[in-house]
């Protein structure tokens, strides 16, 4: 392995680089490494909590009114009074109408092919796009630094990416043509310039795997933060670039699950601003409200990150995994069939409505944030008569979320900017800030209603939909593509079912309803001929392997186009592996992920076995997630 200063870098790495892992990213990281030991205790007190409120048999409650928040010296009462400083909303955030995701990089690809897709992110007419370090950029390889470097030469305008963009907008409005009637890309360079850059770096429960510490940390752990290496290398390669055409720093922060995770943020990016000689407040943040925890805490992770913080994102899959987690213990807490717990779905309906109520809760200075909503994952691939109701289903989104009060919302992809976009178009106002909602209540009712369940079905059918879908992601996460489009394998060939594009969150939450299903005992709301299953049944651990034996059969015999004939004897085989384990083990696990990290680029069947025996023996005994890189040696 090699070695820069403090730090260890996996064999092989720094050679071929070195043009991302530079020296001036390694000082900037070695400035931020005294944080890592307090995500450290964080983590473990995450899991702490986790089993305390299992132990106890206690629901989430708010934060006692005096709690201090962070190093900030504000109480709760005094954050959720807005007596804090936040962020100034800059000119390029003001109207961020619709935002695309994805990742910079393409699995085992060349710089030209994978920088294709910072061009359609690019040339979309997306108001924003985020890049993605997180859940859907794969990780196989070195994936990671990809994504890196793509960005830094698209934000330089290298020659690969003018030629890679050049050829993209012809690409763009050959589809736009047929599809919408018109071109959609009148002057291509001219394009480049209009959206607004994002970057998302993974979460604090990650360790990168490339980069750890050359000494241990006190608790004997060599890992280093994948927030670190993300969040510093995107800044320092990318601010100068940035800054000189008038562009905001922004990041968005995943998986903050309490006040004191965010105040840790805000210390990190305040001493990455010092390092690189920023104005204090340069690096702004939008932060995910994918916690069930954060929802209980929403003012306080504002007034935490203070002049960074500039609005929430809610999403939808993320957010159902963790109210999954957070009441794993509780008997009587059984989410239904997965497609039934949209926006408007009992809990998730509260969770909107709370962060609306945050960010329009006014600051010290009368300044109030920003709400971009969730995930539209539909595609317009499929036949017109899917592809139709697709659309029509996208558009009714956007427009209630725009109603409710969001600024904008996101696409999974380039080719739904155009038709969702619209809808803010209509309305016309850049934005929804300050937008009158009632005060936010933190009385036993308002914390029952982030809880709140409501008659859905819970079915065979929801079961094979929710078992295919995560043995799909599972085979997709192991080849590199951690934003795959699927569907369960009963609807393979027709057309009439879009595909959509799902990314990690997908796999946490289906396999978190199955846990439920399986260890709850959870009753079928309707008959199923196939198996016999009647009304009333509980979903058993029988039923569960008999179902996951039939839809991973369906995979292995699908065509190519839906599982890659090469993944059937390699990482298919791995992600069965994972679901059948994680669902029997009696103890939830926090994190499909973990799982899937550890066997990234493993194709033999026996050692992901052990690889994921020891996982769970680790967690299940002493609570300790296994986040290392395996293979880093």
């Amino acid at each position: 392995m090699d070695r820069a200063g403090i730090f260890q870098v996996q064999s092989g790495v720094l050679e071929r680089y070195g043009d991302v892992l530079t020296p001036a990213v390694f000082e900037a990281m070695a400035a931020l490494a005294p944080s890592d030991e307090k995500r450290r205790r964080l983590m473990r007190e995450r899991i702490e909590r986790r089993r305390a409120r299992a132990a106890g048999r206690q629901h989430l409650t708010f934060l006692a009114p005096e709690t201090r928040i962070g190093a900030s010296g504000l109480t709760a009462a005094e954050a959720r009074a807005g007596r804090f400083e936040g962020a100034e909303i800059p000119p390029d955030l003001q109207r961020q109408w619709i935002q695309g995701t994805g990742p910079a990089a393409r699995p085992r690809s060349t710089v030209e092919e994978g920088i294709r897709n910072v061009a359609y992110a690019l040339l979309s007419g997306a108001d924003g796009w985020m890049f993605d370090g997180e859940d859907a950029l794969g990780q196989v390889d070195t994936m990671s630094l990809d994504n890196q470097r793509n960005l830094k030469l698209a934000f330089t305008r290298a020659p690969v990416f003018d030629e890679a963009a050049r050829r993209v907008a012809g690409e763009m409005n050959a589809w736009a043509a047929g599809f919408l009637g018109r071109p959609i890309i009148a002057d291509w360079e001219r394009q480049l310039a209009f959206t607004t850059r994002l970057f998302r770096p993974r979460g604090l429960h990650l360790d990168d795997r490339h980069v750890r510490l050359e000494e241990r940390s006190s608790a004997g752990d060599a890992g280093f933060s994948a927030s670190i290496v993300d969040t510093t290398i995107f800044i320092v390669h990318n601010h100068e670039a940035l800054r000189r055409e008038g562009r905001s720093l922004v990041l968005y922060l995943p998986k903050i699950q309490t006040a004191e995770e965010a105040a840790l943020w805000g210390e990190m990016l305040d001493a990455l601003e010092r390092h690189l000689g920023l104005p204090a407040g340069t690096i702004l943040v939008y932060v995910l409200v994918e916690q069930i925890e954060a929802c209980f805490q929403l003012m306080e992770i504002r007034a935490a990150l203070g002049k960074h913080f500039v609005g929430y994102n809610t999403g939808r899959w993320d957010y159902i995994n963790s109210v999954s987690d957070a009441a794993a213990w509780d008997e009587s807490f059984l989410n239904p069939n997965i497609d039934s717990i949209v926006m408007t779905y009992g809990y998730m309906r509260h969770y909107e409505d709370r962060v609306r109520r945050a960010v329009n809760t006014p600051d010290a200075r009368g300044r109030y944030a920003l709400w971009q909503g969730g995930m539209e994952p539909n595609i317009p691939v499929g036949s017109a008569a899917g592809v139709e109701a697709g659309m029509r289903k996208a558009v009714a989104g956007a427009e209630r979320e725009q109603r409710e009060g969001a600024s904008g919302k996101w696409v999974a992809h380039w080719k739904m900017v155009h038709i969702v976009r619209p809808v803010w178009e209509r309305a016309g106002s850049p934005n929804q800030l300050g937008r009158k909602f009632p005060p936010l209540g933190y009385a036993p009712a308002d914390a029952e209603a982030l809880l709140l369940l409501e008659p859905a079905p819970r079915t065979v059918r929801g079961a094979r939909d929710l078992l295919s879908v995560a043995l799909q992601y599972g085979n997709a996460f192991g080849r590199g593509f951690q934003a795959a489009a699927l569907k369960p394998a009963d609807f393979f060939g027709n057309d009439d079912v879009l595909y959509l594009m799902e990314d990690m969150a997908t796999g946490e939450i289906r396999l978190s309803i199955l846990w439920e299903w399986v260890h709850k005992g959870a009753r079928l709301t309707a008959a199923d001929p196939a198996t016999g299953a009647s009304e009333g049944d509980p979903f058993t651990p029988e039923l569960f392997r008999r179902l996951l034996a039939e839809e991973y059969d369906k995979l292995r015999q699908a065509g190519n186009r839906d599982v890659h004939d090469d993944s059937k004897s390699t990482t298919l085989p791995i992600a069965r592996e994972i679901v059948e384990t994680y669902v029997a083990l009696d103890v939830k696990p926090p994190w499909y992920v973990d799982l899937l990290n550890i066997n990234l680029n493993l194709h033999q069947l026996d050692s992901a076995r052990q690889r994921i025996a020891r996982y769970m023996a680790a967690f299940s005994g002493a609570g300790t997630r296994l986040t290392l890189n395996p293979d880093f040696d």
